[in-house]
Order: C-alpha cells, then structure tokens, then sequence
C-alpha cells in the first residue's frame, strides 16, 4: 500500500507503542492480583494483538489488511459519573519494587490507553489514505473505550478520584457564552 511519509512515521511510532503495549500488559497479567482488573486486561488483549497485527500488515503489505478492527462497545459501570462511590487512597512512588500492585498496574495501563488514544486521534487526522484513517479512528475508539471501562474500574476501587464540579464555577463558566440562534 501507498503511504506518505507521514502516515508511515505515524504507523512506526504506533507500532512501537504497541510493543510496549502489549509487552506491558503481557507481564501485568502475571502480576495482577484482583479477579476484575485481571478480567479487563485479558479481555482487552486480544484487540490490542489484531490492532498491532493489522499495523504491520498496513507496513509490510502492498494493500490494506482485510479484516476491521474489533472495537468494543463502551461499557458504563458506574451510575453517578461525578462522584467516587468510595474514598480515595492517597498514593506515593515506590523506589524499589519487585511486584507491582494492582493500582500500579491499572495506572501504567490506563496511561498507556490514553497517550495511544491522542496519538490514534492525531494519526488519524494526519492520514490521507481512506483506509488507513478509518482504521486508525477506530484504534482511537477501541483505545477510548478500553480507558473508560478501566477508569471505572478504578474509581470504584478508590485509586482514581472523581468529584463533582462545583455549581458556582458550572455557572460561572456558563455565564461566559450564550448560544447562537438556529440560521
């Protein structure tokens, strides 16, 4: 396949992303302790290996692979999305380790998801190539949806703060704009 220099520059980083990704998650699924957490980063796994897979094949071959990318659907968890259902756990660097904990291992994956999620959007808006852009929109996506469902998971077991937005700077910020009358 035809590729700009961009979208290959683009396509290597987000290849090597992915081998950080996955060799990452590779070792957080021997290391994680809670039943849930190992659930949601085996269920991911899968899509994160066709997502590299399918970056490859854009690289190596002469057209685009001929398979669509699994995105899954947004899962919700949680009933209030402004407020943690639990205290949060104040948390420090730890120096030396030779295990990781949970909240660890949640926290490097959900970081991971985030900055391969910006770097998808960007990518996406960079590619001229139409196949290649939807591939890497729906990358965006699974990397979108993976972050949420992990999120959730961590704001209910208390290492991820949520609160609420206080009403006077809701009002406040709202004040500032008004609408625009339907043309």
């Amino acid at each position: 396949m035809k590729l700009t220099p961009a979208e290959l520059h683009n396509l290597h980083e987000l290849i090597l992303s992915c081998v950080n990704s996955i060799t990452n998650m590779a070792l957080y699924k021997n290391q994680v302790q809670n039943p849930e957490l190992k659930s949601i980063i085996e269920s991911h796994f899968s899509v994160h290996v066709q997502d590299y897979n399918m970056k490859v094949r854009f690289v190596k071959e002469s057209s685009a692979p001929g398979e669509k990318l699994n995105v899954p659907q947004l899962k919700v968890l949680l009933s209030d999305f402004t407020n943690s259902p639990t205290t949060v756990d104040p948390i420090t660097p730890r120096t030396d380790i030779q295990q990781l904990t949970d909240r660890e291992i949640a926290t490097g994956y959900l970081l991971t998801l985030k900055r391969a999620g910006r770097e998808y959007a960007w990518s996406a808006m960079e590619a001229t190539n139409p196949t290649l852009r939807e591939f890497l929109k729906d990358a965006f996506t699974m990397s979108c949806n993976h972050a949420y469902e992990l999120s959730q998971w961590m704001i209910m077991n208390g290492y991820y703060p949520l609160c609420e937005a206080p009403q006077s700077e809701i009002e406040k910020t709202g004040s500032l704009y008004n609408e625009v009358k339907e043309m």
